[in-house]
């Protein structure tokens, strides 16, 4: 199991609009190849926020890099720049 950690800058105040649009795009981020969990974090008085997916690919293919920028591209308007992430491995993955 891998996590895909992404984090973001967002314009602070726009986390109501952001969050409007993300949840449009729920199936689509639960529907990307190998996807088991999907989390999102934001502050919005910094605009810092981090995405974690956890996912069974190591690496994400050329397609699915293309679609993950797409849905990215949804947020331009309230990124401040255009995030990177980064995989790791599943150390621990444990809930109550």
């Amino acid at each position: 199991m891998y996590t895909r950690v992404t984090p973001y800058k967002m314009k602070p105040g726009s986390q109501a609009a952001a969050t409007n649009i993300l949840n449009g795009l729920k199936d689509n981020i639960l529907a990307l190849p190998g996807q088991h969990r999907f989390l999102n974090v934001l502050n919005d008085e910094t605009g810092e926020g981090y995405v974690i997916s956890t996912t069974e690919i190591a690496e994400a293919s050329p397609e699915t890099t293309e679609k993950i920028k797409a849905l990215w591209a949804q947020f331009s308007d309230f990124l401040v720049q255009e995030p990177v992430g980064a995989t790791y491995s599943v150390v621990a993955d444990w809930t109550k």
